[in-house]
């Protein structure tokens, strides 16, 4: 707001990407629901998935409007991302409800976003943190608008704190020219911990407090809170406005493990480029951030590589293609929503495929997997396929696949024969004898040379790990699957490691209950704190050999949300007891959010995931 310009008294409201606001750990954890299961929408208090780290409220109601103005401040202000993620958060916030004629003013009817940092770059690791103040005004905050401040802190260009005596004027730092700057003494600093301060106190000492923990803060921070603000805007039919109810909110949130996946198979069954798009937006609504494109297998290869173009002859038609812009815009939707598109080439097995265009990648027209390890051309290919998919795909983690090749895997011993072959051929070729085990790992490090000579980090599944271990590059990202046990021994040696146990987040497996996937823990076996944050994160799988465009989304969804919220949420708030109250009535009222958003996910509780609901009832009780 210019200065001089008259000022109304209107709520506050801030979102702040940082991690400096005070919460009680007493304040941290949402009260059990009832057990009743009334649906929560007809309840006080809206349900937030995945939960926030630490939170606090009150028991007021504010009123939103629905032509709430934006305004966009600091270095990330100008930010296209921001923008679009504003209009696209109004959107999901209030369809297509508009100011109703006789409305009386709202609560809520100006936001403002500050982001001091400019930088847009989506890596892993990217500060996602955020902390969302929703407060009422009182006689001592004079407030002329409704904030919302994303920033670092490093500069703050506007900061919501104006008392009687600033009179709205801000000064070249951003702090108000004239606040009133009173010492945060030991009585005071008892009622803030004691929740009894005041509402210019919570904002004079949030806003202190945010200038003195200057923190490197993103836009993809602001889109995580504007999500849990979203979450909390709810739509009451009698007065038929948008509510925030149990205002005041203070919310300070960061995720817990900085890799949380999905994996999505369009090899088994060709998955359309408007779907993934619907797939990505439904995991930013559950704050996952990154997609494990798992492009190519064995039974189809329906991507473009310009480098090599017959290769997608290897595809099932020719019309069941992704064409180098298909990707291109695949990666960019992601990264307007905070979310990274990992890519896979599974070899050097899962790899028939190739060889329909190119079939000297074949050991032989009767051996047509894994990949000849034997010529040079076959590593020419992967080289080309790296170089091309380096221009589409800026994510640093490069999924290099290396399941399922290794002997021990007796229901791929075709698989086996044809390393066996290959030994053999390998020794009439260079005078040496290679065993199967010796040929298998010298194609996997060598595609990781070729990945690590582009600045890829590879990542591969965990037979490698299991194989040969101590070959492995360094830098080798793991990624467990087949069952618990592994990550603590990835960690021990000092590789980093992603979980995907495929007994609790294997998505194709339909009997496997929400409750599985909610309890299990990344950090299961590893107890020293020195070795967890290898842990990067973990998972959920989605194999597509019965799943397509008719049945994609309701396999994923709900289930997937359980992996979210223990990714998302600290370990100590997640519930671990009576989850039928602390988690099953949120978790239904997350399914019933997605349906309402366009996602069609599938009743919690079913037996078996994706079926339709057995009989009549609210979304809510399924």
């Amino acid at each position: 707001m210019a200065p001089g310009c008259s000022l109304r008294l209107l709520p506050l409201l801030i979102l702040v990407v940082s991690a400096s606001f005070y919460l009680s750990p007493a304040h941290a954890r949402r009260v059990p629901a009832s057990n009743d299961r009334r649906p929560p929408a007809d309840g006080p208090l809206p349900y937030l998935w995945p939960l926030p780290k630490q939170f606090r409220h009150g028991n007021a109601t504010l009123s939103v409007d629905p032509d709430i103005l934006f305004h966009l401040h600091g270095d990330g202000g100008n930010s296209s991302i921001l923008g679009e993620a504003l209009q696209r958060y109004r959107g999901v916030i209030f369809g297509y409800r508009t100011r109703l004629p006789g409305t009386p003013p709202f609560d809520l009817s100006r936001l403002t976003v500050v982001v001091s940092s400019g930088d847009e770059m989506l890596r892993l690791g990217v500060d996602e943190s955020y902390t969302l103040l929703i407060a009422k005004g009182d006689d001592r905050s004079v407030i002329g608008e409704a904030t919302i401040e994303v920033c670092c802190f490093r500069e703050l260009r506007v900061v919501a704190v104006r008392n009687e005596e600033s009179n709205g004027n801000v000064s070249a730092t951003g702090l108000p020219a004239a606040v009133k700057r009173r010492p945060l003494g030991e009585e005071r600093l008892k009622n803030i911990k004691s929740g009894s301060r005041t509402v210019w106190e919570d904002r004079h000492y949030f806003a202190r407090e945010a200038w003195r923990n200057r923190l490197a803060n993103t836009v993809y921070g602001a889109i995580r809170g504007l999500e849990t603000f979203s979450q909390l805007c709810i739509f009451n039919y009698k007065t038929k406005l948008v509510e925030v109810h149990k205002a005041p909110w203070y919310i300070q949130d960061e995720p817990r493990f900085t890799y949380r996946g999905l994996m999505l198979d369009t090899s088994r069954h060709y998955i359309p480029v408007n779907v993934i798009k619907q797939v990505i937006e439904s995991m930013s609504y559950a704050k996952l951030n990154v997609l494990h494109w798992h492009i190519i297998d064995e039974e189809s290869f329906p991507l473009e590589v310009p480098s090599y173009p017959d290769l997608w002859k290897g595809s099932y038609t020719k019309w069941e293609r992704f064409t180098v812009e298909d990707a291109y815009e695949i990666v960019d939707y992601a990264k307007k929503r905070g979310i990274n598109i990992m890519p896979e080439i599974d070899v050097p097995g899962h790899a028939e495929s190739w060889g329909i265009g190119y079939p000297d990648l074949w050991p032989s027209s009767t051996c047509r997997e894994p990949l000849d390890v034997s010529k040079n051309f076959t590593f020419e290919v992967i080289s080309g396929i790296l170089e091309d998919m380096r221009q589409i795909f800026p994510f640093e983690l490069f999924h290099l696949g290396g399941d399922e090749v290794h002997p021990g895997f007796k229901h791929h011993i075709y698989v086996t024969v044809g390393f066996y072959n290959l030994a053999k051929l390998v020794y009439r070729l260079q005078d040496q004898n290679m065993t199967s085990k010796e040929a298998y790992q010298y194609f996997v490090l060598r595609a990781q040379e070729l990945a690590i000579a582009q600045k890829r980090t590879p990542v591969n599944w965990e037979e490698t790990f299991n194989t040969f271990a101590e070959k492995l590059h360094p830098h080798t990202v793991v990624h467990n699957w087949w069952g618990p046990g592994v990550c603590p021994k990835v960690v021990e040696k000092g590789f980093r490691c992603i979980v995907s146990n495929q007994g609790e987040w294997y998505l194709d497996h339909l009997d496997v209950p929400w409750e599985d996937l909610y309890k299990s823990e990344p950090w299961d076996g590893i107890d020293d704190t020195s070795r967890q944050d290898l842990v990067i994160g973990g998972e959920v799988c989605m194999w597509s050999e019965t799943v397509d465009t008719s049945d994609v989304q309701q396999t994923i969804w709900p289930r997937a949300a359980a992996a979210a919220e223990r990714l998302w949420s600290q370990r100590e708030d997640i519930p671990t007891e009576d989850l039928n109250v602390t988690a099953l009535p949120r978790l239904e009222y997350f399914r019933c959010l997605l349906n309402q958003r366009g996602v069609p996910a599938a009743p919690v509780t079913n037996f078996f995931a994706r079926q339709p609901p057995i009989g009549p009832g609210s979304c809510y009780v399924q």
